[in-house]
């Protein structure tokens, strides 16, 4: 090692080190940021107290309360509760008179799956929602000498019917608070919470009640990761779109909107709270993945704010859905809300960004709602798949012409390049390359554009496919449920990448998705010359590969969308093997040939304007910049030989 290397060593540990000397704080800079410290720990504690020791005054309220018959709700404090259940049709809802609210939803003509048992035989014809524990709802009242809470509360029913039902909670003589049920044809059930004869117990510019709302989201589903992505907390901002937390981690949110409603979702049906005068800003929204083996997706939770009146005038109104993801069905919500507003709860059904949205929303959604209800889901997959290949197919053809003639035309381009072979003179092949194209009326990107407009909607039948509730219980062939795997082999643990199935859809994608790679690979490869032919050798593996990679993606999505993307990928190697097949490639050539023998004749008939233009200029600038280049280092060269 030199002298030189050393002192360049030397001076960079220098450097370093008085950069590292240059960021360390300064005495006065550490005694502060203890001092924070302990001011912030002191804080935090002082916090855990205070809360500690509000819970606990609340504790011994309530235990007065339970002894005390002259104490605020003394007999709705020593109840004892029962259950109501309000049925139509489509679903039966178990209100229990202790807090007065929903604590079972089943939703009817659906399967519902038995997770612990997977092959099917312990299923039930409905689905539950929730039950017992799993979904808690609590309205907290800040009275001037206590808190109210209608957890604690033992309601009184009366008005019972299968769609209505009054409970009451008796707070003294003349006072008592009251949420009255009504359940509609569907899955919409309204409720309104009044107070009667309480004005006096609350501050007078009391008007905002607190709500928690609370559920373990129940895996429905038999794929548990698959059905994970699509279970989101979802909300609707009152004067914009809506949003979701995150799928995949904790997140905890405050908002800086009102909201109209706020949804705990898993991948085919919700549970939605929906508020009349709007969920105040500054709800808190969190959402808590949980383990696997818990057989519950996530833990969702809502700290929420609504409008009350202390004197009754006005009760408090709120709607519920418990219900299906089916995106015709939350349209018709809208209408059937006695609201009046733009709720707009279609978009819990997922249907991909902005441009995929829209070919689902104005295009898949109207095809896959005509076809099924003439086909078997299986059957209404394959005729989207034909739909679509043949919609493509002139831009397909276009695609495959363009690459035709690239193919015809490499024995001449490589006789006009064979003498730029050395790797400073590509960009003169380059040149003579886009010349010879020119001559024959070729544009080698003219086959690009049709293949790219292909791909939206592929990505659109990404995002409609895995939301289509009407695949749910679907059978096809040997796949017993279109909206999960179909599993060939199985077993007890989870291998890391493949889980613990192997799907025979993912197979057959991944294999069609191979012969669809190779057909490409050969279209490619006939058409390319010298360098770009040998970089091609290297990408193969890579594009060989990629089938793989979609494996151990793939192999937990569900059954229906990998039969669509075999389908796809089967008959896009059937169209490309025929036009292969039919087309004539020594009349292709002649007719190429009778075209440059007419663009001899007839010079503005050319392709010397537009993007062809543009690139050929493009290259003849590139040209003149390493020239220039190469002159600049030739006369440096020079001058450092003459020094």
């Amino acid at each position: 090692m030199d002298k030189r290397t050393i002192t360049g060593f030397v001076l960079i540990a220098l450097i370093l080190f008085g950069f590292a000397w240059w960021q360390q704080p300064s005495a006065e800079q550490v005694a502060q940021q203890r001092a924070e410290f302990v001011k912030d720990s002191i804080a935090s504690a002082k916090k855990a107290q205070t809360a500690k020791l509000t819970a606990e005054k609340q504790a011994q309220l309530k235990a007065a309360q339970a002894t005390d018959t002259t104490a605020l709700f003394y007999a709705a404090l020593n109840g004892k509760a029962q259950d109501i259940i309000l049925k139509n049709s489509k679903v039966e809802l178990t209100l229990s008179t202790k807090g007065g609210v929903v604590k079972k939803a089943v939703i009817k003509n659906y399967i519902g799956h038995n997770i612990a048992v997977k092959d099917g035989s312990q299923d039930q014809k409905n689905v539950t929602l929730f039950s017992g524990g799993d979904q808690s709802l609590n309205f907290m009242l800040a009275a001037k000498n206590s808190n109210i809470e209608t957890k604690d509360l033992i309601f009184t029913p009366s008005n019972v019917t299968d769609s209505t039902v009054t409970l009451t909670a008796v707070a003294g003589e003349g006072k008592t608070l009251t949420l009255n049920y009504t359940l509609g044809k569907d899955y919409l059930l309204n409720m309104s919470l009044q107070a009667e004869g309480m004005g006096g117990l609350f501050a007078p510019n009391y008007n905002q009640i607190d709500i928690n709302w609370q559920e373990r989201c129940k895996q429905q589903e038999r794929g548990f990761t698959f059905e994970n992505r699509y279970a989101t907390l979802t909300y609707k901002k009152h004067d914009g779109g809506t949003d979701y937390l995150s799928e995949t981690s904790e997140k905890e949110e405050t908002t800086e909107d009102p909201m109209d409603w706020v949804a705990f979702k898993n991948q085919f049906f919700s549970a939605v709270m929906i508020a009349k005068d709007n969920f105040a800003t500054g709800a808190k929204l969190k959402s808590t993945p949980l383990e696997k083996s818990s057989h519950y997706l996530k833990h969702y939770e809502a700290n929420m704010k609504a409008g009350f009146d202390p004197t009754g005038k006005r009760p408090s109104e709120f709607e519920f859905y418990f219900g299906p993801n089916d995106f015709r069905l939350l349209q018709s919500v809208e209408t059937e809300s006695k609201f009046a507003k733009e709720l707009d709860m279609g978009r819990l059904v997922y249907l991909g960004w902005p441009l995929f949205r829209i070919i689902n929303r104005w295009f898949t959604l109207y095809v896959f709602d005509w076809l099924s209800k003439v086909f078997p889901m299986g059957v209404v997959l394959i005729l989207i798949t034909l739909l679509l290949k043949l919609i493509t197919f002139p831009m397909v053809k276009k695609s495959y012409m363009s690459s035709a003639k690239m193919r015809v035309l490499k024995p001449k381009l490589e006789e006009a390049t064979k003498q730029f072979n050395k790797p400073e003179d590509q960009m003169q092949k380059q040149q003579a390359m886009m010349q010879k194209y020119s001559e024959y009326g070729v544009s080698p990107l003219s086959g690009c554009l049709p293949m790219l407009i292909q791909m939206p909607i592929w990505i659109a039948m990404f995002n409609f496919v895995p939301n289509a509730i009407q695949l749910r219980g679907q059978s096809f062939l040997w796949m017993d449920d279109l909206s999960t795997y179909d599993p060939i082999f199985s077993w007890g643990h989870d291998v890391w990448l493949v889980g613990d199935h192997i799907s025979l859809t993912c197979i057959l994608f991944c294999g069609a998705n191979l012969l669809y790679t190779w057909f490409t690979m050969q279209q490619q490869k006939d058409q390319m010359v010298g360098q770009q032919a040998d970089q091609m050798k290297m990408m193969q593996w890579m594009m060989f590969g990629m089938p793989l990679f979609f494996f151990f993606m793939f192999n937990d999505y569900s059954s229906g969308l990998n039969f669509y993307y075999f389908i796809s990928l089967f008959f896009s190697a059937a169209i490309m093997w025929a036009l292969r097949k039919t087309t004539n490639e020594e009349k292709l050539l002649a007719i190429l040939e009778a075209r440059r023998e007419e663009r001899k004749n007839n010079p503005k008939n050319n392709m010397g304007s537009g993007l062809f233009a543009r690139m050929q200029a493009l290259q003849e600038l590139q040209k003149q910049q390493q020239e220039e280049l190469r002159r600049k280092q030739d006369e440096l060269n020079k001058k450092k030989k003459g020094l």
